[in-house]
């Protein structure tokens, strides 16, 4: 851990004392994922700085280790590159951009779905519509986590990777791009509980800074090729 760039390593921390903190919490009653994930903007427990605090939230271990292997790989190597305050705010803006971006395709699924309804079948019994749009939470650091994805394949498209179970090395490019096809098939076709899309908005978020500070002729050192 010593080893690793102060930002990089602050995050891991951070996202892991909130992990266990709402574990902690948990035990007296208190839910910090419905406190501090991302509700719908009509829902009653929407609040603007959830934008923020969902993506220090996670559902389970296995959503935070995949999430912080990730942050830990290749963010350091963004970090190095560009700089504390320069990965800082990537991290942060694609997060919200994707917490943003899952809002709108809610908003969407709400006008083409609930709308002209007072409750939903939830396979449960039927609730209040109110009660509904409060179950829509979304946590996690997934999208922050696929900007950084995609910006390793844009800053090193060409180094190569071992991605399991694939049985030879793929190029940073084409994994990258793997996973924006595959995020995007789930997000129209699956219906498990994840929120492709905001994958895809942290990546979309991702690709426009990246492309901004190309322009401005300061997204760190110039390694894009």
């Amino acid at each position: 851990m010593n080893n690793l760039p102060t930002i990089t390593k602050n995050l891991l921390i951070i996202n892991v004392l909130c992990f266990f903190g709402s574990i902690v919490a948990r035990r007296y009653g208190i839910d910090a994922e419905n406190l501090l994930g991302l509700h719908f903007f009509l829902a009653s427990d929407f609040n603007l700085v959830q934008l923020v605090t969902y993506m220090f939230m996670h559902a389970n271990f296995q959503h935070i280790f995949f999430n912080m292997f990730a942050v830990w790989m290749f963010g350091r190597v963004l970090e190095q590159v560009w700089g504390a305050k320069r990965f800082l705010l990537y991290y942060i803006v694609c997060g919200i951009g994707a917490g943003l971006i899952q809002e709108g395709v809610q908003y969407v699924e709400y006008l083409t779905t609930w709308v002209n309804y007072d409750g939903v079948d939830t396979g449960a019994g039927v609730i209040p519509m109110a009660e509904f749009l409060n179950q829509l939470t979304t946590v996690g650091a997934s999208g922050a986590v696929y900007a950084i994805l995609l910006a390793f394949g844009m800053l090193f498209p060409n180094s190569e990777m071992f991605v399991f179970p694939i049985p030879f090395p793929i190029k940073a490019k084409y994994f990258v791009l793997g996973y924006a096809v595959l995020e995007f098939l789930l997000g129209v076709s699956a219906s498990d509980n994840v929120a492709h899309f905001a994958h895809l908005g942290g990546m979309l978020f991702g690709f426009v800074l990246i492309i901004y500070w190309r322009k401005k002729n300061g997204g760190g050192q110039q390694i894009f090729y």
